[in-house]
């Protein structure tokens, strides 16, 4: 069975989609689209921005949405999921990919989440840890000795966490990791404390938006970062992406399940291959590739 997965930030570069908005009318046509719905000409930064003009998370986010779903809309009729998911901003664009959300609604909440998100953040100084060589049960553990704000964030994927939470706590955390036996234990450059308790502002914003935006079946069963399961019923996705920006990402978790349920082949859309690498630590045998445009298509 063909699983279809979509990146999240970190994944941007320079130039990022440039290559579709050239060869495709539909791509460029969507690109233009994008631009109207954002009140700027996000193609600008995508296409001649530099790395630090693409960090901005009300810039990230939309423009990995954008590089996601317009290559998924541009693959046309191979572009044929038995399931998909996303990592964390990814499951927005996976939806729109399976026809739960449309590519307007779902711009328009990835939008409106980057700047709740980039909110949240100047609230309270907070980051993000990478814990490399650890068993999550132990990372979990000592997270609940800290004090203060410390919480697993992602479960990218075996021996890898990344925790997220107030600035003092995750330093605190890091040398207990250490002390622990943890191969590395690295705050991350990121802008806050993502899939935290420290997102909660950003969570009741999205909350009004989510809710006030039509949803349909996806055409295919999405495998949510909140629950690691297929889901399929508009309102459980609509609950689980809320829940999503104060819980953490099961990727691992996702993958194993998607493996069990017949998973095969993971083809990742979007910038990067970051998700590939991950599927391989978790499951040896998968086979992995990234979606590429046809130009002659």
């Amino acid at each position: 069975m063909n699983a279809y997965i979509f990146p999240g930030q970190g994944a941007q570069f320079s130039g990022m989609g440039l290559d579709l908005y050239e060869n495709s009318p539909l791509a460029q046509e969507l690109f233009e689209k994008a631009n109207d719905i954002l009140g700027f000409n996000i193609t600008d930064i995508m296409f001649e921005g530099s790395v630090e003009d693409l960090k901005e998370t009300k810039v990230t986010q939309p423009a990995i949405f954008l590089h996601s779903v317009i290559l998924a809309k541009t693959l046309g009729d191979s572009f044929k999921p038995d399931m998909v998911a996303g990592h964390s901003l990814g499951e927005f664009s996976a939806l729109v990919a399976a026809g739960a959300l449309t590519f307007e609604d779902g711009l328009k909440l990835v939008s409106q989440r980057a700047q709740a998100m980039q909110k949240a953040c100047e609230l309270q100084p907070s980051t993000m840890a990478a814990v490399l060589g650890l068993e999550d049960t132990v990372v979990e553990d000592i997270c609940k000795t800290i004090a203060g704000v410390v919480v697993p964030a992602n479960y990218n994927c075996p021996g890898q966490l990344v925790i997220s939470g107030e600035v003092e706590a995750i330093n605190k955390a890091c040398e207990a990791l250490k002390e622990a036996g943890a191969r590395r234990a690295l705050v991350l450059p990121v802008g806050g404390a993502f899939h935290s308790p420290l997102m909660e502002p950003a969570r009741e914003e999205l909350a009004a938006a989510i809710e006030n935006t039509t949803f349909s079946k996806p055409n295919c069963p999405i495998y949510q970062n909140v629950t690691a399961s297929a889901i399929t019923d508009e309102n459980e996705i609509k609950s689980n992406l809320i829940s999503q920006l104060t819980a953490p990402v099961r990727w691992t978790q996702s993958i194993q399940q998607m493996v069990a349920d017949g998973a095969s082949h993971f083809t990742e859309v979007g910038p990067g291959k970051v998700l590939q690498g991950l599927v391989k630590k978790i499951h040896r045998e998968a086979e992995t590739t990234s979606a590429t445009f046809e130009t002659n298509s």
